[in-house]
């Protein structure tokens, strides 16, 4: 594998939990996009493997709090400082992961997008689906 990987990491059926999936719908709808994508509940030790692999990566996830304009782009760099359980992993440790068993560290980058619901509910805030807008328009300034 090379090129872009992009990982969307929730959960669809708790309302905005959802945005990271809901990004990754909404680009493979794109005929244009022709790069790897990967949906994820939680990270895995295992996506260091397929990190390893890639040229370059975006992790796209929810965001509980505020961010300008509703979403966010940041470098994400390897971090050895992380808590390994069952139920997170952060995207920084899976890069440290692929740097320490592989020896590779493509760039990567993290792409938050702010929500507000938690809910059990396959539905996201008409607050999320605009900022969901927003991110999407700005994806293609980072490629």
């Amino acid at each position: 594998m090379s090129g872009v990987l992009l990982f969307g990491i929730g959960n669809c059926g708790r309302s905005d939990d959802g945005l990271g999936w809901a990004f990754l719908d909404r680009i493979q709808q794109q005929a244009e996009f022709p790069e790897q994508v990967e949906y994820r509940y939680q990270l895995q030790v295992e996506d260091a493997a397929m990190v390893s692999r890639a040229d370059r990566v975006i992790f796209v996830d929810s965001y509980q709090g505020a961010l300008p304009g509703g979403f966010q782009w940041a470098p994400c760099k390897p971090s050895r400082d992380f808590e390994f359980t069952s139920h997170v992993l952060a995207p920084a440790a899976v890069m440290y992961l692929c740097q320490d068993l592989y020896g590779k560290i493509p760039p990567a980058e993290l792409l938050l997008i702010q929500g507000d619901c938690w809910d059990l509910d396959t539905n996201m805030s008409a607050a999320a689906h605009q900022r969901l807008e927003n991110a999407l328009e700005s994806f293609s300034f980072h490629l």
